[in-house]
């Protein structure tokens, strides 16, 4: 089965209850007319952001905090999932993943962050404020709020657009693809990098590698949370205890090796993953 997202609706439909509601089935989608017709609604106009074969199953629509409705609707395409393509030290890539750069490849490779929420902070400051001077309950006060709900639907769009064109390129290009294991949830309950880790949605973006890869017959390789990859040093193995996350650039005492914090950890990472599927020796 696959999953087909965002139906997004032309007319505004009268305001539910609640937020989403499922229909099992009994309904009808007409791509001709771009409509779908829904049980005791009727039809309704609707954007398709895609067409699709296959049996409708469950369709969900909801309601977005912008007075957005969408539909989403499940579909049994029929279609087999491709066997996994074989996978090589050469065709392999490590992804160690940050707050300065959004991701760093063990080929040297550092893609930056771009900090939707940061860039617009000042603005959702701004705008909060005047939230908290209107009265409650006030239509202007539910005016002000829908302008912050809307910078919030653009940061995330923002986002996904982004891990989306990140993640493809990355499953296009290599046959495999070597994560670390994050500890995400213990990792925001620090206080000083919390918006941050947050900003950069790493777990939104490992979820799209992860069906994209399932998707194409590609793989998904990964390591421990308690690995080593930052202090160990990737050519002779010496491991750097006194190494901390202040310091972005070291060099091995023993080899004499100029090691790039990030870089050094994704090549780690990559070579960590395959010695655990016996592709490389040490």
């Amino acid at each position: 089965m696959k999953y087909y997202p965002i139906v997004e609706f032309k007319m505004v439909l009268i305001q539910p209850v609640i937020q989403s509601f499922p229909i099992p089935q009994h309904y009808t989608v007409d791509f001709e007319n771009n409509t779908v017709k829904l049980p005791k609604i009727g039809e309704v106009e609707v954007v398709f952001h895609r067409i699709f074969e296959g049996t409708l199953k469950t369709a969900t629509i909801s309601k977005s905090s912008t007075g957005k409705y969408y539909i989403s609707i499940l579909v049994d395409d029929g279609k087999e999932l491709p066997p996994k393509k074989k996978h090589t030290e050469i065709n392999t890539v490590g992804i160690d993943v940050g707050i300065k750069d959004f991701a760093v490849l063990s080929t040297g490779e550092k893609i930056e962050n771009p900090k939707y929420l940061k860039n617009s902070l000042k603005r959702l400051k701004c705008l909060q404020r005047r939230v908290s001077r209107k009265q409650k309950g006030s239509n202007r006060r539910n005016k002000a709020k829908i302008l912050i709900s809307k910078i919030h639907e653009r940061i995330s769009n923002q986002r996904n657009n982004f891990q989306h064109q990140i993640s493809s390129k990355l499953i296009c290009e290599n046959q495999a693809i070597s994560l670390e294991t994050l500890n995400v949830k213990g990792m925001v309950k620090n206080h000083c990098l919390a918006q941050s880790i947050s900003d950069a949605g790493w777990s939104s973006f490992v979820k799209k590698l992860e069906y994209k890869a399932e998707r194409f017959g590609k793989t998904i390789l990964r390591i421990g949370r308690f690995e080593p990859s930052s202090k160990l040093c990737n050519v002779c193995g010496y491991h750097n205890s006194e190494l901390t996350l202040k310091d972005r650039e070291w060099t091995c005492p023993d080899c004499k090796t100029p090691h790039d914090r990030d870089i050094n950890a994704a090549i780690n990472i990559k070579k960590f993953s395959l010695l655990d599927q016996n592709l490389i020796t040490t």
